[in-house]
């Protein structure tokens, strides 16, 4: 069992059709069928089922599936280690971020970790919450920065921050003419709402109201607080998000959303089960190590 075959099997077994592999893998079928034919006398087992349209995996394969692809993913891992530790640690570290408060407290360990590591390229994309994981699923980006909570079955976490979240509001409204900083949830009922779209933050905010015997008028979710901004400027309601989303604007007015429950906390997040490059596995580390300094 080398390498080479290794990946051969994996790709059939991904794929549940000879042909469909071998034009994936770019050669011809009946190398590819000889080669699974040859592992299968070699481990004196059959691998898949055949018959049909599609081939199935044995319960022997599905083994063997799991295994090779730790294996394979060991050796790319172990592959990009050697190569990086050559060039004197480069690479790219693809990394996804919140609005919020995020991109400030990520610029400070940009900047810290590109002093460390002089070759290292950064590969920054902004989204919402679900944006970023949907991109962390799909290997679009390795490390994310996210609102929580998460599902810890799937997504290794720690805590970077926390934010308070507030209402944004035209500087009209009457809510926006009150004396102090703080509104509370009472004073949003009867409200029309303007809503991050992330289903686990909305569930949060029915919780809040339920806890004062209501409902939240929600009559818009979106992912942008720019244009959740401007719509709270044109008065189609007020808008909850993150504090530090705010960007000062004169026609505008926000108010901290009172009580110890209405915070927000931030995590650094990455996929349970896919080894990571040695560059972006010493960044976790850099950025852990600076939360942890911060809190001693």
């Amino acid at each position: 069992m080398d390498l080479r075959t290794l990946r051969y099997f994996v790709t059939v077994a991904e794929e549940l059709n000879i042909t469909r592999a071998a034009e994936k893998l770019h050669m011809s079928q009946p190398p590819l069928s000889a080669q699974i034919r040859g592992l299968e006398k070699e481990l004196e087992t059959d691998l898949f089922i055949r018959g049909g349209r599609q081939l199935i995996l044995t319960e022997t394969g599905q083994l063997l599936y799991r295994r090779a692809k730790e294996i394979l993913n060991l050796s790319d891992k172990t592959y990009s280690e050697v190569l990086s530790m050559g060039k004197g640690m480069s690479g790219t570290i693809s990394i996804g971020l919140v609005e919020g408060m995020v991109p400030d407290i990520a610029a400070e360990w940009f900047a810290g970790f590109l002093g460390e590591y002089p070759n290292i390229r950064l590969r920054i994309l902004n989204g919402s919450t679900d944006d970023l994981l949907e991109k962390l699923r799909g290997g679009l980006i390795s490390l994310a920065v996210i609102t929580a909570p998460c599902d810890n079955s799937l997504l290794h976490s720690f805590c970077v921050g926390e934010d308070r979240m507030a209402a944004l509001m035209s500087r009209d409204h009457p809510l926006a003419k009150r004396k102090g900083k703080e509104i509370s949830v009472s004073d949003l009922v009867g409200e029309n709402l303007i809503v991050p779209s992330r289903k686990a933050l909305i569930e949060t905010i029915y919780k809040w109201f339920a806890a004062n015997g209501a409902e939240p008028r929600i009559v818009c979710e979106m992912d942008s607080y720019l244009n959740a901004a401007a719509l709270a400027g044109r008065m189609v309601g007020i808008s909850i998000y993150p504090r530090t989303a705010y960007i000062p604007n004169e026609s505008l007015a926000f108010k901290e959303i009172a009580g110890k429950d209405k915070k927000l906390e931030y995590l650094f997040v990455w996929l349970k089960g896919h080894p990571l490059p040695t560059i972006e596995q010493r960044f976790i580390d850099y950025v852990r190590g600076m939360v942890d300094g911060e809190k001693a």
